[in-house]
């Protein structure tokens, strides 16, 4: 079994390429096959982002892994004007729905009952098959605000709680 443990930036080359949905690459624990059929065991940190297309990883045998997005179902959406889009990505926003930002559209995964309301609100919506890349979101993992070193600080993210006790 090929053994990962180690996120890498993309690098110009690799050995071997995993193929995932964006569930699969949001795991820090997985078991997978590799493009060519190897067995891919994933043990990566928890509480990271999760993995996007390009990435790259370091088997502990020293080849580098590049993550490749599989093409899922998706909802393109597009509306006439800002108001309407911002509109649209609050209301999905508030069904806590996972979302891909681009430049004039959303995309978020294929579901009748959210296509029906989108359209409904006037949104373009049109089904199509890309690979999916939503906002990870601001509250992510990984992140503290001393700089005292890590051990000390090896918890899971909270959300700041603001004003007094009761």
């Amino acid at each position: 079994m090929l053994v990962i443990r180690q996120r890498l930036a993309p690098q110009p080359q690799w050995h071997a390429e995993l193929h995932l949905s964006v569930e699969a690459r949001s795991k820090s624990r997985l078991r997978c096959f590799s493009a060519s059929g190897e067995d891919v065991g994933l043990f990566l940190e928890r509480g990271q982002p999760p993995l996007y297309d390009g990435e790259c990883l370091r088997a502990e045998d020293g080849r580098i892994v590049r993550v490749r997005a599989l093409a899922e179902k998706l909802l393109h959406v597009t509306c006439a004007n800002a108001f309407e889009l911002t509109r649209s990505a609050y209301h999905l926003g508030n069904r806590h729905v996972a979302l891909q930002l681009g430049d004039g559209w959303l995309r978020l995964v294929d579901d009748h009952v959210l296509k029906a309301m989108l359209e409904q609100l006037g949104a373009s919506v049109a089904a199509i098959e890309a690979p999916f890349q939503p906002e990870h979101g601001a509250y992510g993992g990984g992140h503290h605000h001393s700089h005292a070193g890590e051990a000390q600080f090896s918890y899971a993210p909270r959300l700041h709680q603001f004003g007094g006790r009761p």
